[in-house]
Order: C-alpha cells, then sequence, then structure tokens
C-alpha cells in the first residue's frame, strides 16, 4: 500500500442511464433531459478582514511591555550589585593586605620585647640612657602605733664617669 492516499469527490455530471445491450441502438424517443444553464461568475469580491489579530495585538502590548521592563530592571538590579560586590571585594582585599602588614609589625615588636626582656638587654640600655645603678637600699617600716623605723642605711649612686671624646678626624 502506498503512503499517499486519494479521495474520491463526487463528479458534477448527471449520471446517464444505464444501457441494456450495447449491441443493439435503440432510437432514443424520451426527451433528453434538459442540462443546467452554465454562465462565467466573476471571482467573489474579497472579504474584509476582522481585526481580531490587531485586537490580539493591542491585548498582548502591556504584557510585553511588561517583561521587558522585568528583563531591564533584572539586568540593572543585577548589574549595581555585581558592582557593589566587586566594591566590596577589592574593599576586603585591601584590608587583607593591611592586616597582613600588622600582623608582620605585631611579629617584629613582640620579638623586640622578648630580646629586650633579659638582664644584661635592661642593663645596656639603662647606661646608654645615662642611668647609674643604685647603692643599698634602707627601708621604712610602720609600727602598729604609727611610728617609722628606718632599716638599712641609705647611701648615695655614684656619679658617672664622664664620656671619652674622639678626636673630630680620627677614627
Amino acid at each position: 500500500m502506498s503512503s499517499r492516499a486519494t479521495a474520491r469527490v463526487p463528479s458534477a455530471r448527471v449520471p446517464a442511464a444505464p444501457r441494456t445491450s450495447p449491441s443493439r441502438p435503440v432510437p432514443r424517443t424520451a426527451p433528453r433531459t434538459a442540462r443546467p444553464q452554465l454562465s462565467v461568475v466573476a471571482p467573489p469580491a474579497p472579504r474584509a478582514r476582522r481585526r481580531p489579530r490587531t485586537a490580539l495585538r493591542h491585548r498582548r502590548a502591556p504584557f510585553v511591555l511588561l517583561v521587558v521592563a522585568l528583563l531591564a530592571g533584572t539586568t540593572l538590579g543585577l548589574l549595581v550589585l555585581n558592582t557593589a560586590i566587586a566594591v566590596d571585594s577589592l574593599e576586603a582585599t585591601r584590608l587583607r593586605a593591611d592586616n597582613a602588614a600588622r600582623a608582620q609589625e605585631v611579629a617584629l615588636l613582640q620579638q623586640q620585647v622578648i630580646a629586650g626582656g633579659t638582664s644584661a638587654a635592661i642593663a645596656t640600655a639603662a647606661v646608654a640612657a645615662g642611668l647609674v645603678p643604685a647603692g643599698p637600699a634602707a627601708y621604712l617600716v610602720l609600727d602598729a602605733d604609727g611610728s617609722a623605723v628606718l632599716r638599712g642605711e641609705p647611701a648615695p649612686a655614684e656619679a658617672p664617669e664622664p664620656p671619652v671624646e674622639t678626636p673630630a678626624g680620627g677614627n
């Protein structure tokens, strides 16, 4: 069977009377049936087009404008959000760099404190500042009745030796 199908359309002809015997002609005595009068007919006038499409367009216009406005608003919103995130990212990067620099400063200061906390380093810093070691100390002790008693012999500190000056041009 083929994939094309055809439909039978009835013809506009008037069916002829069935023939009984084809061998012998029969004289026609019956009147012939009248054929219908055929005439040329002008093509039909074009119909006035209905306007359902324009009405449909007018109904769709606000919806299309709403969708376009939502898309534009969403795009602008994402652009502003992306810009704000980029600015915050730059700020965070700058703050991280500052924190790293501060951490290095803190580590350096901690090393200086640890190195400067030894008694030899403190004595060297005191001599450089012009301080002298103290002599023997004396203490005031308060008795129960409110009187003060001196314990120990106070002695003044020895004067520091004057610095030795080197000649201006020599090493």
